[in-house]
């Protein structure tokens, strides 16, 4: 299989399910995006979205709770740069993307090409290019598996 030797299918195709479930349940039942960037900003107080703030914190919360949970499987190996500053760079990088293109990518990508959003369509495209570039250049070009 290659590059795919370790793909589970299955699994990303029952995680894909969750996220289209819970994408569409916050749009049916609260009338709202599942934006995690407008979500996290209004469980921190810093944003302006409509979101009640319990909707916005258990929404939240649950994203890295839900990570550590599956961690605790051992199925999951993770690996982090050496330098936090790398995290918090890329982090705040991320932060200035999220603002510049007014959502991120569970906004734009899951719930917005579901709404067909030409908006949503030119952002999802830039940063799909954009990663696909900077996993090239990390691959190819600086030998960074």
């Amino acid at each position: 299989m290659g590059i795919f030797a370790h793909a589970m299918p299955l699994a990303g195709f029952a995680g894909g399910l969750m996220i289209g479930l819970a994408a569409s349940l916050m749009l049916l039942a609260d009338g709202r995006v599942a934006g995690v960037s407008g979500l996290a900003a209004r469980a921190a107080a810093i944003g302006t979205s409509s979101a009640p703030y319990t909707v916005a914190l258990a929404f939240t919360a649950g994203l890295p709770l839900g990570a550590f949970l599956i961690g605790t499987t051992g199925n999951v190996i993770t690996r982090f740069p050496a330098s936090p500053w790398i995290l918090i760079i890329g982090g705040l990088l991320v932060g200035y993307g999220t603002w510049l293109g007014s959502g991120c990518t569970s906004g734009h990508g899951v719930c917005g090409l579901s709404r067909v959003s030409p908006r949503s369509l030119a952002a999802t495209f830039c940063f799909m290019a954009a990663g696909m570039i900077i996993v090239f250049l990390m691959k190819f070009i600086a030998g960074v598996a």
